[in-house]
């Protein structure tokens, strides 16, 4: 299994600063670790899930990692067969735009919201984040980047102060952050999303809540493209791969 980078689990601070001790059980922090490694794509989509070696890797037994395993399942990022173990689920074209329609529209209703109701505490705080965002995109430092982005995300939802959308919106957030992960490789994506975020913080520090909805639903549909490109060019290739193996 490949060792490669994640992005970094974020850490929880408390009103003085002080780092917040997890209060999660142990196979929910498994899951936390796992999960974090199928988002990036060191576990990749469709592949089985070597247990044992993972295990190892993780530092713990077999029982809490298959636990978190059941926990994935229930996200639809983990398929458990059988007699035969699990796998990462599979990514498809079609799964993918599906998904990216339902998520345009929960966050871009999520931005107009946000642009009526944000306080200045709540922009000032998306402020900061864009800023060093940008910072981490003109580097090409990609994890830091996408925590920065994830993080902007939950935020304007945040804001909008609703929660049956957070609600909603919280069932699709780890298959989206799955597939966001995937669209950040293409520098030419990258810039048009720093566009398009650009766009949004005029909209909320204007109080724009149609600017802010049209801007985020097109970043959102951006995304989606961009996605579903990758996933196309992994069918592709694996369709070739089969095809040479015969």
């Amino acid at each position: 299994m490949e060792n490669n980078k994640t992005p970094g689990r974020r850490k929880r601070l408390d009103s003085k600063g002080k780092l917040v001790i997890s209060r999660l059980s142990l196979h929910e922090q498994v899951a936390d670790q796992v999960r974090q490694l199928i988002v990036s794509g060191a576990l990749p989509a469709g592949e089985k899930i070597p247990v044992g070696e993972l295990a190892e890797q993780l530092g713990v037994s077999l029982t809490p990692l298959r636990e978190a395993l059941k926990v994935l399942a229930g996200e639809q990022l983990v398929e458990l067969i059988t007699n035969r173990g699990a796998r990462v689920a599979p990514l498809t074209v079609e799964d993918t735009r599906l998904l990216f329609e339902v998520i345009a529209g929960i966050e871009s209703l999520a931005a107009e919201l946000a642009a009526q109701r944000i306080t200045p505490e709540e922009l000032q705080e998306i402020e900061e984040k864009h800023a060093k965002m940008r910072e981490h995109h003109l580097a090409g430092e990609l994890d830091p980047y996408f925590e920065l982005n994830r993080d902007i995300h939950d935020l304007v939802v945040q804001a909008a102060k609703n929660p049956v959308l957070v609600q909603v919106r919280s069932q699709l957030a780890v298959r989206a952050e799955r597939a966001r992960y995937l669209s950040i490789t293409s520098r030419q994506h990258r810039d048009e999303s720093m566009e398009d975020h650009e766009g949004l913080m005029r909209a909320l520090r204007a109080r724009d809540t149609e600017g802010a909805r049209k801007v985020w639903k097109l970043h959102l549909e951006r995304s989606g493209e961009e996605t579903c490109r990758v996933v196309q060019e992994w069918e592709d290739s694996a369709q070739e791969a089969r095809a040479a193996a015969q």
